[in-house]
């Protein structure tokens, strides 16, 4: 079986083929080309779905046994009213880089007069096959800081400090990042469910 990763987010795609080693995976791209799904819910879960299903939508004739993997993720802030939430990957504006969107989460802490503060990453995983939708969640919990740290992961992972550790995820080492990864706890729930309905 074939499974298609519905994200050109070149992070996200080597996170997830490394998370699932065994099996044949392709993304969007390799079928489809350059094809971009407008992320306009109201969550995680809804900007999840409408990927999903998009993506499955325009295959499901060409490739009827595959099964597609979509995710949302953001870095929530309650000091901030959570934000960024799911505006994460364009907090600076539309066609933002990591650095630009760190860039204005650092002045907005700066402007609040704090240098740390509680912070927690959300990752919803949604999966089509044969016409229907799973989704799971997984999170993971720290702080942000005012500053970067770390060339490491991308995103907000030079800022994000996971709870129990004394290090961003910029500097964490990758394979230790992968076990405690939001992403990874979301994907593991939805892996239960394939191999339920596979």
């Amino acid at each position: 079986m074939k499974i298609i990763l519905a994200s050109t987010n070149q992070g996200k795609i080597k996170e997830l083929k490394a998370l699932l080693p065994e099996y044949k995976i392709v993304t969007v791209k390799d079928i489809l080309g350059d094809i971009d799904v407008e992320e306009d819910g109201d969550s995680f879960q809804a900007n999840a779905i409408k990927k999903a299903k998009t993506i499955y939508d325009l295959l499901k004739e060409k490739e009827p046994d595959c099964m597609v993997i979509a995710d949302d993720s953001g870095l929530s802030v309650p000091l901030l009213n959570n934000e960024p939430n799911i505006y994460s990957a364009r907090y600076a504006g539309i066609g933002s880089t990591d650095k630009e969107n760190n860039g204005k989460l650092i002045s907005k802490l700066k402007e609040m007069g704090v240098s740390k503060t509680p912070a927690f990453y959300t990752a919803c995983i949604a999966l089509a096959y044969k016409g229907n939708i799973y989704t799971t969640h997984g999170w993971l919990y720290g702080e942000v800081i005012d500053k970067e740290i770390g060339e490491g992961g991308f995103g907000y992972d030079p800022m994000f400090i996971p709870k129990g550790f004394s290090e961003t995820l910029g500097t964490l080492d990758p394979a230790l990042k992968k076990q405690i990864s939001h992403r990874t706890k979301g994907l593991l729930l939805a892996m239960k469910i394939a191999k339920v309905i596979l």
